[in-house]
């Protein structure tokens, strides 16, 4: 992916800002120059659940990626760099902090990023507005404002479950009576009642006689049989989550000769 230029960077102005892995960060509000190179500098992307977080990304080695401005940084190190306030220029300070962060080299020589005079202009139309009328006299108070947090929820995949079955094998054990026939000899006295067969037969002779014998013998049979249905279902689990946040707020100090009670 080639290097995106200048005229082309300036129309991403609105648009999603992505990591060097193509993960969103936010919307990119405006768009800070070199004051030396007037080339595209820093984005100003608005991140966090709202929005309402406002991190300075650097554009060295930006890339266009489907139509998306991807910067060649990964998501945790922009979500770490330093919080500056973003009215309308950095100071030498400022971008050096950021520099350091970024693991980019920064030279004292380098003079302030801006906004080009289009979004310098907007800007301080939208944000600045109570500090001008401060200053041309047309009105006395000073606004004091404070960052409110606003607490949401996204949804994300926290994992997977997946049913499947297997065959495994367990040895079975049962209990079966068999029967078998076992020889028993009996002998039986000649009698007037059995004296008739006795002497059917020569006086002496060789003679013999089988006897077949049986035995049970255990058979075993196996069958598929079902026995219960079985299947993954969701429960939604409400607990509550604590989220803790830094907040700004403007506080108001009066110098001068100013009576103690009226401060």
């Amino acid at each position: 992916m080639a290097t995106v230029q200048k005229e082309r960077l300036l129309q991403f102005r609105g648009q999603d800002l992505c990591d060097r892995d193509g993960d969103k960060l936010g919307t990119i509000d405006e768009i800070y120059l070199d004051a030396e190179t007037n080339e595209p500098e820093w984005a100003l992307v608005n991140t966090g659940l709202f929005g309402t977080k406002s991190t300075f990304v650097p554009l060295r080695d930006a890339t266009e990626a489907d139509g998306k401005l991807r910067v060649a940084f990964d998501k945790q190190t922009i979500k770490d760099a330093p919080k500056v306030d973003p009215n309308g220029q950095l100071s030498q300070r400022e971008e050096a902090e950021l520099y350091r962060h970024y693991g980019m080299g920064y030279s004292e020589a380098r003079s302030d990023a801006e906004l080009p005079e289009s979004g310098a202009d907007r800007r301080f139309d939208r944000e600045d507005a109570d500090r001008e009328r401060s200053r041309t006299g047309t009105d006395q108070a000073m606004t004091r404002s404070e960052e409110e947090l606003r607490v949401g929820t996204t949804e994300r995949e926290t994992g997977r479950a997946r049913l499947r079955k297997y065959v495994v094998t367990d040895e079975v054990e049962q209990t079966v009576p068999v029967q078998r026939e076992e020889v028993r000899l009996e002998r039986e006295p000649i009698s007037d009642g059995n004296r008739d067969a006795a002497m059917s037969g020569p006086d002496l002779s060789e003679a013999k006689h089988d006897v077949m014998l049986h035995a049970e013998e255990p058979v075993a049979e196996k069958r598929v049989v079902p026995k219960e249905r079985v299947r993954l279902d969701k429960d939604a689990v409400t607990e509550e989550r604590t989220v803790s946040e830094q907040v700004r707020r403007e506080e108001l100090d009066v110098e001068g000769d100013v009576d103690r009670e009226d401060r």
